[in-house]
């Protein structure tokens, strides 16, 4: 018997081995075949991930082609909370790298426990993100996604506004074509190792898709000359707020807007006071004062009633109007329908609106665009207000005449003296750059009859000529003349309006022989001795139009003497 099992123990051995084989070869069938789609989905869903790839928000860029605003690449680290939770040390290691708090980091993972995604610090640079990846903790991850940068800053704060940390535009430009400018993200199929990090790209499910970019009718070097004197202006006059707006007369492109005080986009801090967010020159309205006056003088010129040189008697220098007083600075005795303007006389407005009339005044200021919205589009956007004369008194329509009892913005203001500017034409403003075409396709109505509208331009000329009477010298520009207009406006109180509180206005036209652009200049509430427009606004018009007309290299239209003489030629 000893000897039968000797002989077999090798062939039972064998058979045996020969079964487990069998059972191996069987398994593995089973795992290959059967049980194939199983198992491989099992694996793929412990090792392949769909990501999302983050999509490039759009371009703003100048009428020049320069960068207003772009997107770069950043990394935003991640925790999976539930890889996370009870793992003290790995939490304060990444605390640590991060510069967070660790206690908090901890409670904020342990309230997430039961979900598998949870920001942690978002926007860093690519080195920064790789090296906390360095550190291998598991849970953490990174993801790819775009932060917005604005080059010009403050300077075009107002206009462009910012997007906020997911990349949705929520103030200025950006939230009006925040539809235009996002991108369409898209999804990729990826291989990671238990840690999450990438070994494989797959393939890509969707591309991801940029937003469009965005050309606006801005001039960058006309906006950081106004941005620039109007801060220093602000700044010098101690005042409340300022605006400005240089708009083109030929195509109605704004080449520049800004306000001030202005706020960095890029620093969270600077956006806490709401107030400093709003684009003033589209957004907030005020009385126009004596800028109103020109379109007083158009209503009387169309009238029939007055020519040019129509004799109006101011003197003594006030009048009474229902019980109430009306005066002008000083007592400017006989002055003509020229004269009124020139000497921006509240007595002369006054009896012409007695003589034709507030309807006749309120119609041509709606024609050229009070009491509308102009269609930017921009959030905010004010209409102002142009009321009914129907009931009005003696009193109302005399201080409608001189700019009181209406309201209306910056942008309005440039608006309608485009119209005096290019011969009575009304054309829609704009902020986004216009092809030739679009130009030509402009809707364009004549408002005002260009006959009234020259002999109200050369009265506006003689606002800045001391030769002819005008006043308001700082408003001049060397080698062009000038046609423009000072308003200075008192500010609406509690108590109604205030005595020492003023608006400062100036607005004008360059060259006035043949009007390129309008700009307007805002200044409320200037503290100190001067506070009339001709004083505060109107040197900031003459510099920024000063260097407008070099950078659009605008032919002089005015010679020195001593060229014109002949004077120190070779």
């Amino acid at each position: 018997m000893q000897v039968f099992l000797k002989s077999w123990r090798p062939h039972i051995v064998l058979f045996l081995m020969f079964l487990c084989v069998i059972a191996i070869a069987w398994k593995a069938g089973t795992l290959h075949i059967i049980e194939k789609d199983f198992l491989q989905g099992q694996g793929d869903a412990r090792t392949i991930r769909t990501v999302p790839l983050a999509a490039n928000r759009g371009l703003i860029i100048d009428r020049n082609g320069e960068p207003l605003a772009v997107s770069t690449p950043v990394q935003s680290i991640w925790v999976n909370p539930r890889e996370m939770v009870g793992k003290s040390a790995s939490t304060q290691m990444l605390a640590e790298a991060l510069g967070l708090n660790a206690d908090v980091l901890e409670r904020n993972i342990n309230k997430k426990a039961n979900l598998k995604f949870l920001y942690v610090k978002r926007r860093l640079s690519p080195d920064d993100a790789e090296k906390v990846l360095d550190l291998d903790i598991d849970g953490v991850y990174a993801q790819q996604e775009y932060q917005r940068f604005y080059p010009q800053g403050e300077v075009t704060a107002h206009l462009i506004g910012f997007s906020d940390v997911d990349d949705v535009g929520q103030e200025g430009l950006e939230l009006t074509y925040d539809n235009w400018l996002k991108g369409v993200p898209g999804e990729r199929q990826v291989m990671q190792d238990r840690r999450g990090h990438i070994i494989e790209e797959l393939n890509t499910i969707r591309t991801a898709q940029p937003g469009q970019s965005l050309e606006l009718s801005i001039d960058s070097r006309i906006q950081n000359i106004a941005y620039r004197e109007l801060k220093e202006e602000f700044v010098a006059r101690r005042a409340k707020a300022a605006s400005i707006v240089v708009l083109d007369v030929n195509s109605g492109e704004v080449l520049a807007m800004a306000n001030q005080p202005s706020y960095n986009p890029h620093s969270k801090t600077d956006m806490r006071d709401f107030s400093v967010l709003r684009n003033r020159s589209i957004t907030d309205v005020f009385e126009p004062g004596s800028t109103v006056k020109p379109f007083t003088i158009a209503a009387a010129l169309e009238s029939g009633l007055y020519e040019p040189d129509t004799v109006i008697e101011t003197g003594p220098g006030w009048m009474m109007v229902s019980g109430n007083e009306v005066k002008d600075i000083f007592n400017y005795g006989t002055l003509t329908t020229t004269g009124v303007i020139t000497k921006s006389s509240n007595i002369g407005s006054t009896k012409i609106a007695l003589e034709i009339g507030a309807e006749p005044i309120r119609d041509i200021l709606a024609r050229v665009g009070f009491g509308e919205v102009l269609g930017t589009g921009f959030p905010g956007e004010r209409s102002g207000i142009l009321p009914s004369p129907r009931r009005w008194g003696r009193h109302v329509t005399a201080t409608f005449s001189f700019g009181y009892g209406l309201s209306a913005t910056a942008l309005q203001l440039a608006q309608a003296y485009s119209v005096l500017a290019d011969g009575g034409i009304r054309k829609p403003v704009s902020l986004l750059k216009l092809s030739d075409q679009d130009i030509k396709a402009l809707s364009q109505e004549q408002v005002l009859s260009p006959k009234i509208v020259m002999e109200v331009k050369k009265m506006l000329a003689t606002v800045v000529d001391k030769k002819r009477g005008g006043s308001v010298l700082g408003a001049n520009v060397p080698f062009y003349s000038v046609a423009g207009k000072s308003g200075t406006a008192h500010v609406v109180g509690k108590q109604g309006y205030e005595e020492n509180l003023h608006n400062s206005l100036f607005v004008g036209m360059v060259p006035a022989s043949k009007p390129e652009i309008v700009v307007v200049v805002v200044v409320n509430e200037p503290k100190g001795k001067e506070h009339y427009g001709g004083q505060v606004a109107a040197p900031v018009f003459s510099r920024v139009a000063s260097g407008a007309m070099r950078i659009l290299k605008i032919s002089p239209d005015i010679m020195p003497e001593n060229q014109i003489m002949g004077v120190g030629s070779p």
